[in-house]
């Protein structure tokens, strides 16, 4: 295995990793392996080495203002989930979110 392939592979285990951070594998008296998932309070690709999106956001936006903070939010949303869901869709999502912070706090700051 060349050596940038290798790098690649760790770089790729190491984002599973953080991935499935908060997955429990549990295994029950008759043998059986069950995943403990929860796609609604802990969505797999919402958590990134172990902090919230969620969490990030709330930190970020505290102090803003309702005028331009859903934005900035989604902003942070769509760039923190594109690796482990829709990948350049959530980056163009991104993008036009901060054109839209950028033309609101443009107006508001004349």
């Amino acid at each position: 295995m060349d050596k940038d392939k290798g790098e690649r592979m760790s770089k790729d285990n190491l984002q599973l990793a953080d991935l499935f951070s908060d997955v429990t594998i549990s295994v029950d008296e008759t043998s059986e392996t069950t995943l403990d998932i929860d796609p609604v309070n802990k969505p797999i690709h919402y958590n990134q080495a172990g902090i919230e999106c969620i969490d990030a956001i709330e930190a970020m936006t505290e102090t803003m203002s309702g005028y331009t903070a859903p934005h900035a939010a989604n902003v942070l949303k769509y760039l923190w989930r594109h690796e482990y869901k829709n990948g350049l869709e959530d980056i163009d999502k991104a993008i036009w979110y901060l054109n839209r912070l950028r033309k609101r706090y443009k107006e508001k700051h004349k």
